[in-house]
């Protein structure tokens, strides 16, 4: 029985998020059947979208696979937007210090810069939580506004336009400091393979070390974890650190493969579709691949219903709600 469990709950949660999709659908006039082939195929339907679809997924990736660490610890780590936005702002420290430097060494330098960002964003949550009693859920939340708060300072303050402040960015980067790009396709061959190299290692440390074991006992028990010795609070803190500089990276590619420079909204709610993104894997390592690059797909294929059916884009983070909705709904009595 509860192999067939395993088996239906899943279906029974895609037919669900189809269904109420199909009703918004209906209820706005349009055909749910064109609307759905262009949400789940519109992103393979030419080589643009497809490396656009990429290009998502390699951040919204790094983020979900940070956020399996922390939920498999036992925390909710709401915070990863933020820590994503202070990866980029930290990314973008170095590039504006020494942009004469190779570029080889700013885009390392870049990538250690912000995942330190995002690592210590994330430490202050657990601060936060051991020392001011503040849920780890409440604090990230404010952690967000905050450094939202400080991506734009940084924008229309220190790191203005030389002409004038405007909301739409900082000065674009120097051409040679963007990562290397396949041209006309906005496609970094650098973002997908750094993703899955995290993802690869991710799955290795929490199923193949001891360092993974003790992190699972204190997300199923942290009393009884440390009372058999386990180092709770130092275990906690170090899956905020790893998640928090997961998403830092995921923020410096942001900023040196796609906008290339820093704008407002750098993340772009990746990070909390990465949040969705774990939730439906159930922080499992195995299923995130694929759920990743079926919600990249989604968000690409959707942006082709405003101008092909009159309809909003938003269509796609309802079945993306719906989807993870139902499937916690199916596990409710396990």
């Amino acid at each position: 029985m509860k192999r067939v469990a395993v088996l239906t709950q899943p279906l029974l949660a895609l037919v669900a998020a189809f269904v109420l999709t199909t009703l918004a659908l209906l209820s706005t006039g349009v055909s749910p059947l064109e609307a759905y082939r262009l949400v789940l195929f519109g992103a393979f339907s030419t080589p643009v979208r497809l490396s656009d679809m990429i290009m998502l997924a390699a951040p919204l990736l790094l983020c979900a696979v940070g956020l399996s660490i922390t939920f498999t610890g036992g925390l909710y780590n709401l915070g990863v937007e933020g820590q994503m936005i202070v990866g980029a702002i930290a990314a973008m420290v170095p590039l504006r210090l020494w942009p004469d430097w190779p570029p080889l060494l700013l885009w390392l330098i870049a990538a250690l810069s912000g995942a330190a960002g995002g690592a210590l964003w994330a430490l202050m949550i657990g601060i936060l939580r051991r020392y001011a009693g503040v849920s780890e859920i409440f604090a990230g939340l404010g952690m967000n506004f905050l450094a939202g708060g400080l991506a734009l300072y940084m924008v229309l303050g220190p790191w203005r336009r030389q002409s004038s402040a405007s909301l739409s960015g900082t000065d674009l980067l120097p051409r040679e400091l963007w990562l290397p790009t396949i041209d006309r396709l906005r496609l970094v061959p650098a973002a997908p393979v750094i993703a899955l190299l995290a993802l690869v290692i991710v799955w290795w440390a929490l199923t193949q070390t001891r360092w993974g074991l003790e992190v699972r006992a204190v997300g199923l028990n942290p009393a009884a974890s440390e009372r058999l010795g386990i180092a709770t609070t130092r275990r906690m803190a170090e899956t905020l650190a790893a998640c928090g500089a997961l998403a830092g990276i995921a923020g410096m590619l942001q900023v040196v493969a796609v906008h290339h420079a820093l704008i407002p909204n750098i993340s772009s709610g990746i990070g909390l579709l990465g949040l969705l993104v774990a939730l439906l894997a159930r922080a499992n390592p195995r299923w995130l691949l694929p759920i990743t690059v079926a919600f990249a797909a989604f968000t690409v294929g959707s942006i082709q219903l405003p101008l092909t059916l009159g309809i909003d884009s938003a269509i796609a983070g309802v079945l993306q709600g719906a989807l993870v909705l139902f499937a916690l709904a199916t596990r409710i009595r396990q």
